[in-house]
């Protein structure tokens, strides 16, 4: 038994040296299927018996991937956006906020929703009041209730929404990914681990396969995408004109000489000062704007129960869904184009998942649940029951309704509401251009976080003024709130029938629900939405062609971008030197090794890029230290300098070459001075040596014992990143005595093997430390390289269409990768390279 025990012993103490080393022991010069076995779930269990003093186990579980990628978007002891839990205090002012951000589309709807139906479809009798309000109710609670807040809300990814953060949800549970950068950490969630067998399972299963063996899926499923987070740009444009022109429009009511020219040049004065604003940030606009939707709000409902009060509540005779069926059965033509019109109660649905990254799942349920769907319930209940009595009006409902004495206040509430309005499809769409961005489907630009507390919290100027000039124009092209009503319906389901395929795809694969739930989920809300576009494509030539081509424009940009990006991520992974070639190179690597640091800057994560085999073919002389640096973005507001930078040697330790993370947070400033940014990094990577040489230490003190020895004198250590030390044995031993002592032979033999070996570990460190600052002072530069693509002679036409000129158009134009690095131009050497594709 002791001699299995000290075998045992022995092995967990190698398995903790090679397996759960921290950053500071992982060498990359192992081989690629070494690699790919490191990423299946290891689990191993470990027992040593003492004799009368219990039994000890050390459980593994966790997936041995890649550390040094997965520690890379960690920082230990740094508080992360967490909305969760606050207190009572800051749950108010949060909630607040979400009036202002997500439900402002949603709770404007009641300025134009009768109008664009009763324009579509006259009222001829006052039953079809009855029946129009029921089809506007239920839709109100099938679509923003039922289907959002209750469901899709869910299938959020860690926080984020939209259509691209679904995609990004799907592509870790299945090998359906195919954007450009997708590293292993990336795909290290799995949602078969420890399940129980079920039918459920093995039908998620088989979807996995099918969609990781189907080519044909993976591209249908990104077009989806795309197509999906298109619309919601479009919507981003459409969104503000309808709000504002709406709102405006009521002018109309109180002035009776009020003018279309005149509504829309207040239109435009309106949304030039809204988008003027939003560069002041979601919080600091939303926690100003939220006070007053939530007066609109409150006024909405004050309203709706004064007409309910006035000229009864027949109207209540609309919760039975009966009166949908009667008034389709009085007539079928006019009902069915009503439905483009009846639509737009639910604008603003998918805002409140997209914009979900400003915000908690439950703030955002209960907001809408117990304070947004009531109000909204009394607004339509009033309207309605105010035509039951005046069934000649068509324009102007909602003012029209409105008390006389309380007319132009409420004009003012619904005036500052739709501006609110505007704003939430504006913040959504910032939100899923930085999804597509990150996952590269989107052009890079310059992103600004507007706060320390939440990261999701953005601003993207060039779209802002792009939304602002497309608006405009829209604005002033159409100028009627039916055309644009159009439009905007058109938009909003393209959005949804999205969402409603996404969300299948995840009940199947990840959430692994009773199929007959996920079968009337879809047949249900699909089935739904595509009543509804049938008719709004009915009118397709008042207004909505001009987003459907908006769109289109949009769509062709991000698959452009995506397959462009694709190809160059592609080329670079399949022209990264090997490590075998490096060990053919040997340690100066074929070239002379130059006095000074070399930082080859690059965004690979794992191997040795392409361009660094340029500079080795194209100069005469390599920096006799090389250090490739990559800068990562970590979603903490602010990264300590102590835990900046994160080290792997590469190669072994006499080609002096180095791998760097340089992590920052997303409120961490970039304009550093040079020489700062090396001291810290030089700083980082000597305490990364002194980390290294203890470990070492430890490993031979381990491989110098026999079995026995192992057993009775090795302590089982791990060393942080921060250089702490943790010990396993400590822990066990500490609630009972043992029994056994090791042997003084043991002990002597122990203490012998480790002098010797510290005399030589020493001196190697203090040998590679007087390297590294005989580096240093003959001076850092910095090596970048420009990675261009060109498609091949003999490529087909529309291929070199794509890459030769829209590609490189959109590459040439956009924010590069590396844009706020401050390095003199003694300091910096820059080499291209193109790749043929």
């Amino acid at each position: 038994m002791a001699e299995s025990s000290g075998r045992a012993n022995g092995w967990l103490a190698k398995m903790d040296s090679s397996e759960s080393r921290w950053v500071s022991q992982g060498e990359e010069y192992s081989s690629e299927e070494e690699e790919e076995e490191e990423e299946l779930v290891r689990r191993a269990v470990f027992e040593s018996e003492e004799e009368d003093s219990g039994t000890r186990r050390l459980i593994r579980t966790a997936p041995r991937l890649d550390s040094f990628d997965v520690e890379a978007l960690d920082v230990p002891g740094v508080q992360r956006n967490e909305v969760e839990e606050l207190d009572l205090r800051k749950n108010f002012i949060l909630a607040l906020q979400t009036l202002g951000i997500v439900f402002g589309d949603v709770g404007t709807s009641p300025l134009y929703t009768f109008d664009v139906m009763l324009h579509q479809s006259p009222v001829r009798v006052k039953e079809d009041v009855i029946g129009a309000l029921s089809l506007v109710l239920y839709t109100l609670i099938l679509i923003p209730l039922v289907k959002y807040v209750l469901v899709v809300i869910w299938g959020n990814d860690d926080g984020e929404g939209g259509t691209f953060a679904l995609y990004s949800l799907i592509c870790r549970h299945a090998k359906v990914s195919l954007l450009p950068n997708q590293l292993r950490s990336d795909t290290h969630i799995s949602s078969f681990r420890l399940k129980v067998p079920s039918p459920e399972l093995e039908r998620s299963l088989k979807v996995k396969e099918h969609l990781e063996s189907s080519l044909m899926l993976k591209k249908l499923l990104l077009i989806l995408v795309l197509f999906g987070t298109s619309m919601v740009i479009a919507d981003g444009v459409v969104t503000p004109a309808m709000s504002v022109l709406s709102a405006v429009g009521g002018l109309k009511v109180g002035i009776a000489s009020f003018e279309k020219d005149e509504a829309v040049m207040i239109s435009v004065a309106f949304l030039v000062i809204l988008f003027s604003v939003q560069k002041y940030g979601t919080s600091k606009v939303g926690l100003a704007v939220g006070p007053a939707l939530l007066v609109w709000l409150c006024s909405l409902g004050g309203i709706g129960v004064y007409n309910l009060i006035k000229y009864g509540v027949t109207v209540l005779r609309a919760f039975n869904p009966v009166h949908i069926y009667y008034y389709f059965e009085r007539n079928l033509t006019q009902a069915w184009l009503s439905l483009g019109g009846c639509l737009l109660c639910a604008t603003g649905s998918e805002a409140m998942f997209a914009d979900l990254c400003y915000f908690s799942v439950r703030s955002v349920q209960l907001t809408f649940v117990f304070l947004v769907l009531p109000c909204l319930l009394l607004g339509y209940l009033g309207q309605a029951a105010f035509l039951m009595e005046n069934v000649t009006t068509s324009e102007q409902v909602f003012f029209s309704s409105i008390p006389s004495g309380a007319f132009w206040p409420v004009l003012l509430i619904a005036n500052i509401a739709a501006l609110i309005a505007s704003r939430t499809m504006t913040t959504a769409t910032f939100s899923c251009i930085k999804q597509s961005t990150a996952l590269g489907c989107f052009p890079r630009l310059k992103i600004i976080h507007t706060s320390r507390k939440f990261m999701g919290q953005i601003y993207i100027p060039v779209i802002n003024w792009f939304l602002l000039v497309f608006c405009l124009a829209f604005v002033a092209t159409f100028g009627s709130i039916t055309d644009i009503g159009n439009a905007y319906g058109t938009a909003e389901l393209g959005i949804m029938m999205m969402t409603t395929i996404l969300v299948t795809i995840i009940m199947l694969l990840i959430w692994q629900i009773n199929i007959f739930i996920v079968l009337f989920f879809v047949i249900f809300f699909l089935g739904v939405e595509l009543v509804f576009f049938t008719s709004v494509l009915g009118s397709v030539e008042a207004g909505s062609w001009v987003l459907l081509i908006f769109a289109a424009i949009l769509f062709m940009i991000m698959y452009i971008w995506n397959y462009g990006s694709k190809l160059k991520y592609e080329s670079e992974v399949k022209q990264k030197l090997s490590m075998n070639l490096m060990m053919e190179l040997g340690c100066n690597l074929g070239t002379i090794r130059a006095p000074g640091v070399g930082l080859v800057y690059n965004e690979l994560v794992k191997g040795i890029p392409a361009i660094f085999g340029h500079f080795l073919t194209t100069l005469p002389a390599i920096h006799s230290m090389i250090i490739l640096v990559c800068i990562k973005y970590v979603p903490v507001p602010v990264v300590p300098q102590s835990e900046r930078f994160l080290f792997r040697r590469v190669c072994p330790k006499s080609y002096h070459m180095f791998r760097c993370i340089a992590r920052y947070g997303y409120k961490d400033v970039r304009k550093e001075q040079h020489q700062i940014f090396e001291q810290l990094l030089l700083e980082s990577l000597e305490k990364f040596i002194h980390r290294e040489a203890q470990e070492r230490l430890l490993e031979s003190d381990g491989d110098s014992d026999s079995d026995a020895e192992e057993a009775a004198s090795r302590s089982r250590i791990l060393i942080a990143p921060n250089g702490s030390m943790y010990s396993f044995d400590v822990p066990l031993l500490a609630a009972y005595n043992s029994t056994e002592k090791p042997s003084p032979e043991a002990s002597t033999s122990s203490h012998e093997a480790r002098d010797e070996a510290m005399p030589d570990a020493r001196q190697s460190l203090e040998q590679e430390l007087s390297f590294i600052n005989k580096a240093k002072e003959s001076g850092v530069v910095y090596l970048l390289g420009h990675g261009d693509i060109r498609a091949r002679k003999d490529s087909w036409f529309f291929k070199k269409l794509v890459i030769n000129y829209f590609y490189a158009f959109l590459k040439k134009n956009c924010r590069r990768a590396i844009t706020t690095l401050t390095v003199p131009h003694t300091n910096l050497m820059q080499v291209g390279m193109t790749y043929m594709v």
